[in-house]
């Protein structure tokens, strides 16, 4: 089972619950841990950008994720989410366990 960490940040807190809700009911993430007080400074169309965020890390596999990554735009508040997954190299095998088990698709 290959486990990703997946990066996302949401403009505030309950953008952020809302989306990390959504994820783990429609079983694309088993777990979406909310880390408020983020700072992102950007370059956005053409002008550099400062903007308080929520920074969530979701939990997936590798065979969930082209559905996660089809799935968070819709459920993203801005134009352009970020999304970016980190392979994980190892852990605990009875959570990687669990990370397979609840993001297994119910049909």
């Amino acid at each position: 089972m290959d486990l990703l960490l997946c990066v996302c940040t949401c403009p505030d807190h309950a953008s952020a619950e809302r989306l990390a809700t959504a994820l783990v009911e429609e079983r694309l993430v088993a777990c979406a841990t909310l880390l408020p007080a983020a700072r992102s400074i950007y370059r956005w169309q053409g002008a550099i950008e400062q903007t308080d965020e929520v920074l969530v890390l979701l939990k997936t596999t590798r065979a969930r994720y082209p559905a996660l990554e089809a799935r968070l735009p819709a459920l993203h508040p801005y134009e352009l989410p970020e999304l970016v997954a980190v392979e994980s190299a190892a852990g605990l095998p009875a959570y990687l366990q669990w990370v397979a088990a609840e993001t297994r698709p119910l049909d």
